[in-house]
């Protein structure tokens, strides 16, 4: 799906007017307006008047001074949609800048028509409570793109928000208005560059969170297998998971097989999620048409069965999968 295809005209002035109120408060969590309410006290005329409205406050000088400077490097410039990117965040915090607690990152990519379609809102590492003036705070985090219905040029803005009602920072830089900050740009490229994934046997069906469909897993059973088309070059496997053993009192092992061949052992536990890169060698692949690959896992669990749970989930469950990706080198 293009660009194109997603410009409705109301649904930009509802979009705008969204952002246009949000004006009115700092908090990095909502705008503090919902689609209900202007369904219920806005007519087209009045809209448009607050998008009118909206946009001279958004012309307002912001004269506090910056507590830092935010940059973004992505670690190349164009990326298909599903695949992942390593994206390394930077402040230079501001000689005499002081923290009054812990603030949190949001990071929204953004089409050229400034609408959101993703976010990466995070803890910076380390917490914005150990920053010192003069400090250059930078850490990398791996993002896989997520499957959008859009490709063509998109931006990254930031800012700086507080949990605890404090609001949102000052920062230096290209503000696009609330205290975001323009500050990268790469370029979205179709699903069809990646190399296809086929989920064989041993997988449940995919599931989404209720209010954000970009977030998908799969479940596997003990044993789950995946295919590919060989690229007939050395390869980097990709493994975005998770796991449960709090669940089973103890880790779980997982094992990643091609054929007789152990590619990669690894650990999980606890629940956070683990980025696993596992290099796969052209010889390793060897000269068939299709790869395939196995996961195991030591233990599984039946979420109904779990000691004080409340599920009705009489599933057989082992690793949760958000994405397999493999990228030739």
């Amino acid at each position: 799906m293009q660009r194109g295809l997603r410009s409705n005209a109301t649904r930009r002035i509802v979009q705008r007017a969204l952002r246009a109120a949000s004006h009115l408060r700092y908090d990095g969590a909502s705008v503090g307006v919902t689609l209900m309410n202007l369904r219920a006290i806005f007519v087209p005329g009045l809209a448009l008047g607050l998008l009118a409205g909206g946009a001279a406050c958004g012309r307002k000088a912001d004269n506090a001074p910056p507590v830092a400077t935010p940059s973004v490097t992505i670690d190349r410039p164009r990326a298909a949609l599903g695949s992942p990117i390593d994206v390394t965040y930077q402040f230079e915090v501001a000689p005499g800048a002081t923290f009054d607690g812990d603030y949190r990152v949001f990071v929204h990519f953004v089409d050229p028509d400034g609408e959101m379609m993703w976010t990466d809102d995070h803890d910076p590492v380390p917490p914005t409570s150990q920053w010192k003036a003069g400090d250059t705070i930078k850490y990398t985090r791996t993002l896989f793109v997520p499957i959008y219905p859009y490709v063509g040029e998109a931006f990254v803005e930031l800012g700086l928000y507080g949990t605890r009602q404090q609001g949102r920072l000052p920062l230096a830089g290209q503000q696009q208005g609330q205290r975001a900050y323009r500050v990268a740009a790469m370029t979205l490229l179709p699903q069809t560059e990646n190399v296809f994934i086929i989920f064989k046997d041993g997988w449940h069906p995919a599931e989404v969170v209720p209010d954000n469909v970009a977030v998908e897993w799969q479940w596997t059973k003990k044993d789950a297998t995946f295919s590919f088309r060989n690229p007939r070059r050395n390869a980097v496997l990709m493994l975005h998971v998770d796991g449960q053993p709090p669940f089973l009192q103890e880790p779980q092992v997982v094992t990643v097989t091609l054929g007789e061949q152990t590619l990669d052992t690894f650990v999980l536990d606890s629940k956070a999620e683990v980025i696993r890169r596992i290099p796969v060698t052209a010889l390793q692949m060897g000269n068939g048409d299709m790869v395939e690959i196995k996961l195991g896992v030591d233990k599984t669990f039946v979420p109904a069965k779990v000691a004080g749970g409340s599920s009705s989930d009489l599933r057989e469950l082992g690793l949760r999968v958000f994405h397999v990706f493999v990228a030739p080198q």
